[in-house]
């Protein structure tokens, strides 16, 4: 299996080379974005009728989401022309797409969990800028397309490691409480892409950790789970930005996300709280290494 891997350098791209390598499969093109704009056709179609790779895990994406309010232009650039380049491409060599996905396709209103195929209704642009890139990718026929949610990984920066930042110098911090979702783990869900590439069963995907939180339950387990003493004060979305005075890009509150296709498919990804776990003793891990590069 010949792999092209966008967006290398994000915690996701990091993690599904990373995998590939470690399965054997080490026939991989992950190129930066100096190397591989997606957002110049010319480029992507010249590089993908070289390469001819069997799969793109196309995971480079626009992904600022209070910066994509101002920058509209720039993330619908990326995140729909760019997936329309590869998409393009990837039927000339017919390649398989695996295209990478949020909850924020979902306004967050519903009760219950989202499924597949209920309707889409974005509210930042950032969430409308990744569904026409959906609507790209479902123009052709050998499309996986992947929701994910709330996701961490040892290559950039993330939630966990924000929490554990502030945990250096703080001993309470407020965290949201009325937005509900799974964290997600970029091994379990890389180790799920590598196999789903392997198939023919494609369609649209929720692919996120088992069980579900909500930020402040979040901060609270990754603080127990790294022995930090830090209380954590659970309020609104709107006491969060009053009292933090900022303003931000809508979120939604309910970001549930069914994984019936992924259950009748493929397999479910272990529990949020597991991979914390694995997470956190990869991070002391990383921490020990740097300190003996010093």
């Amino acid at each position: 299996m010949k792999s092209l891997v966008t967006g290398v350098s994000g915690q996701l791209g990091y993690d599904i080379v990373k995998k590939l390598k470690e399965q054997g499969l080490n026939d991989i093109f992950a190129p930066t974005s100096k190397e591989f704009d997606i957002t110049n056709h010319e480029q992507v179609i010249n590089y993908i009728l070289e390469k001819k790779p069997d799969v793109i895990f196309h995971c480079a994406a626009y992904t600022a989401v209070d910066k994509a309010e101002k920058e509209e232009d720039k993330a619908y650039k990326v995140n729909a022309i760019g997936t329309k380049n590869i998409v393009e491409a990837a039927k000339v060599v017919d390649a398989k797409i695996i295209y990478i996905s949020t909850d924020y396709v979902f306004d967050g209103t519903k009760e219950g969990q989202y499924e597949m195929d209920d309707e889409t209704n974005p509210q930042n642009i950032y969430g409308k800028t990744k569904l026409q890139g959906e609507k790209e990718a479902l123009k052709y026929l050998r499309h996986f397309i992947v929701r994910i949610s709330w996701v961490f990984g040892i290559n950039g920066n993330n939630f966990v490691k924000t929490m554990l930042k502030l945990a250096e110098t703080k001993t309470e911090l407020n965290v949201v409480k009325d937005q509900i979702g799974s964290p997600t783990y970029t091994v379990d869900l890389a180790e799920l892409l590598i196999a789903m590439a392997q198939t023919e069963k494609y369609g649209i995907y929720h692919a996120t950790n088992e069980n579900y939180c909500s930020w402040a339950e979040f901060a609270e387990y990754i603080f127990k789970t790294n022995n930090k003493n830090v209380t954590v004060n659970k309020v609104t979305t709107e006491e969060y930005l009053k009292l933090t005075g900022t303003t931000q890009a809508y979120r939604p509150k309910n970001s549930k996300l069914s994984k019936k296709t992924l259950e009748e498919n493929f397999f479910l990804l272990p529990s949020w709280e597991d991979a914390i776990n694995r997470y956190s003793k990869e991070l002391q891990k990383q921490k020990t290494l740097e300190k003996k590069g010093d």
